[in-house]
């Protein structure tokens, strides 16, 4: 399965909207339903009932949520995992909202990384 068809499934859950999905994944609409309808066929059922502002998920795309961010988020990690040269033994992740950033978070992390 191409994990495209995924991220594509998580940004129209989160956008509600097949057109807005797409200008978040820079591409057209017309790709982003390919890519719903190809998962749909996968699953074998339909994941989105489809209205001109605002796509609902089916019961059983709302079954799919948990599993598809499961998914995504392993895919990720095992990428990062093989870009990774054999020195590296540890990863760090940081999130913060952007003011967060701005006041603390930039320099404790330039903090870090010269103590490193």
């Amino acid at each position: 399965m191409d994990i495209k068809l995924l991220k594509t499934f998580l940004q129209v859950l989160k956008t509600r909207h097949f057109g807005k999905a797409a200008k978040n994944l820079f591409l057209t609409q017309s790709p982003v339903s390919t890519r719903v309808q190809l998962l749909e066929e996968t699953v074998g059922i339909p994941l989105f009932q489809r209205a001109c502002n605002n796509s609902q998920l089916t019961p059983a795309g709302q079954k799919l949520i948990g599993h598809v961010e499961g998914i995504v988020t392993l895919w990720n990690r095992a990428r990062q995992q093989a870009l990774l040269s054999d020195e590296v033994e540890t990863i760090l992740s940081v999130c913060g909202v952007p003011s967060l950033w701005d006041i603390f978070l930039q320099a404790w992390f330039e903090r870090l990384y010269s103590s490193a």
